[in-house]
């Protein structure tokens, strides 16, 4: 397997938070997705979900609470904890998450 570049596989989704499963580690997988200022919904999942900002900004409300992770800072979701996307949120993610069942 050769190096993936993350950026450039994210410019090229077809659309912004249309993920790409990268693969898997154990049973995680890695994706990679390009954010484009929209917010998107609430979620929870059962598991801990760990979100890495490659470049841009990602800001989130998680349990009401606002939080802004910056381009090379990783957050880590609480299992259980909700989480939505707020506007303004660009760049590129990736996300490494057990898949839901």
């Amino acid at each position: 397997m050769s190096a993936i570049d993350l950026v450039e596989t994210a410019a090229g989704l077809p659309e912004a938070w249309s993920s790409r499963v990268l693969g898997t580690v154990g049973a995680t997988c890695v994706k990679v997705l390009r954010m484009d200022e929209l917010p998107v919904g609430e979620e929870r999942h059962r598991a801990p979900e760990a979100l890495l900002v490659l470049d841009g900004r990602l800001e989130l409300e998680v349990d009401g609470a606002p939080v802004s992770v910056r381009a090379g800072s990783l957050f880590m979701v609480p299992a259980g904890a909700t989480h939505a996307v707020r506007a303004g949120s660009r760049g590129t993610l990736v996300i490494v998450e057990l898949p839901e069942e």
